[in-house]
């Protein structure tokens, strides 16, 4: 029986999950606060977590991070409020599986958590998301706006050589898939291709990850490990969010793209390697290396060629084709027939900012499937942040009523100052390193000033 761990302060939403996830053989247990939920988990590792976004003593990120040290197996849901979304997809990165957003809803909950738990039992003990050629089998739709026809073009020209590749973009514009199909475009096609994600493993786990080790190396190390470097020997290696790579482990990095020898942890013995390396980040690497966050050899051995996604509501010409393509997907993972979407829900898609960007609207489309009983997907299928889009905007910019009443010229200039903060927050989708680049000030500054002027992101 697979064990879940529910992590909410709203105790009513905590025995009801459990009540439920019980009837359905889960067994089921809650706390409600972060450190409870980490002491449980020392006690007794846990097959999936659901957490809720805002806890007492913790972010849903925070809580991330010390679980995949304490229980790196575990799938994890954030739990969260439609107006926290955009906090929400920032997980994703973190090595979260999926977010779902209350009023919890118990057909959606429940199809996450039997994805979540099927998908954890696919990839590799390593905790990382190998991926056999198997996955390789995942439909690559490049769309026909211009920046999708440019990025088929790269595929076409790059796929051939061995040219390693930076992938950039945003999180959920669909780095691995063009990652992938840049790989089945190859000569390395019947090899295989294996898929890590960097912002998900811990520092401290990553050498042995991408390198591997011997028995008894260190605490833990029960038997020997091959790292990914070797399983994807013949084929490609495809390293998410390369930025988050700590800095011993970039030197390591460094010496394999140029000897081509990898060495796993407690070895004296150097074994070689044959991999092509597909790199993607959502952050502007160059910007690293300036600030000395990322190793400027590194970065130019990688980037001997570079793909720029574009995020999806700068190719709205594509949500049609996508959303037809995620109904379909969804129909068949859900056996149903939903046949399409009523004008306004398809109006309401088209024109939504799309923070998630692809990964985000998948999710939105399968969960409006799985509530649509009628033949087309209507408002009433989709997430408040969707139908109301404005409501987070309004939050945003209404009247500060914590400034003074008086309308003195330090007032007038706050208010100025919060009004930029907010535009630059919009133009830049809500990224706050970008938005503080944008501002020409460090991010540290930026929070004060959110925390100051109660702008709630």
């Amino acid at each position: 029986m697979k064990k879940i761990l529910i992590i909410d302060d709203d105790q009513d939403i905590c025995q009801l999950l459990k009540r439920f996830l019980n009837k359905n053989n889960y067994e089921a247990n809650y706390v409600q606060n972060g450190a409870d939920g980490m002491k449980f988990i020392k006690k007794q590792p846990q097959d999936l977590i659901l957490c809720d976004y805002k806890l007492p003593d913790a972010t849903g990120v925070e809580l991330l991070q010390k679980i995949k040290v304490i229980n790196p197996h575990a799938a994890v849901i954030i739990i969260t409020g439609y107006s926290d979304v955009r906090i929400a997809v920032e997980t994703l990165k973190h090595g979260a599986y999926d977010y779902v957003t209350k009023p919890l809803y118990p057909d959606e909950i429940l199809l996450t958590i039997k994805s979540a738990l099927e998908s954890s039992t696919e990839v590799s003990q390593s905790s990382s998301r190998a991926q056999s050629k198997r996955s390789n089998t995942k439909e690559f739709i490049s769309g026909k706006s211009p920046q999708a026809e440019l990025v088929q073009k790269h595929i076409e020209l790059i796929a051939p050589t061995d040219m390693s590749v930076i992938i950039s973009g945003e999180t959920g514009t669909g780095k691995e898939f063009v990652a992938n199909a840049i790989h089945q475009k190859s000569k390395r096609a019947d090899k295989p291709f294996i898929a890590i994600d960097c912002g998900a493993i811990p520092k401290e786990l990553a050498g042995s990850e991408l390198f591997g080790h011997l028995k008894g190396s260190f605490t833990g190390a029960l038997s020997d490990k091959k790292g990914s470097f070797e399983m994807a020997d013949g084929g490609t290696l495809f390293l998410d969010e390369i930025g988050n790579l700590s800095y011993d482990n970039q030197v390591k990095l460094l010496r394999v793209l140029q000897e081509r020898k990898i060495k796993r942890i407690g070895s004296n013995s150097d074994t070689a390697i044959d991999v092509r390396v597909i790199v993607a980040t959502n952050e502007d690497l160059k910007n690293a290396v300036e600030e000395h966050r990322f190793r400027e050899d590194i970065y130019h051995r990688l980037n001997e060629f570079k793909i720029e996604l574009a995020p999806l509501r700068e190719r709205k010409s594509d949500i049609d084709l996508f959303s037809k393509h995620f109904l379909q997907l969804a129909n068949h993972s859900l056996d149903k027939n939903v046949e399409g979407f009523d004008e306004q829900a398809l109006d309401r898609i088209k024109n939504y900012y799309w923070h998630g960007n692809f990964r985000e609207l998948q999710n939105v489309i399968k969960r409006a499937v799985l509530l649509c009983q009628d033949t087309l997907i209507g408002l009433e299928h989709l997430p408040e942040e969707i139908v109301n889009p404005d409501s987070f905007d309004d939050q945003l910019s209404e009247d500060i009523s914590f400034l003074s009443d008086n309308e003195d010229l330090k007032s007038a200039s706050e208010i100025a100052e919060r009004n930029v903060i907010i535009n630059t927050l919009k133009k830049e989708g809500y990224n706050k390193s970008k938005t503080a680049k944008a501002l020409k000030i460090d991010r540290k500054t930026l929070y004060n000033k959110l925390k100051a002027y109660n702008i709630n992101l």
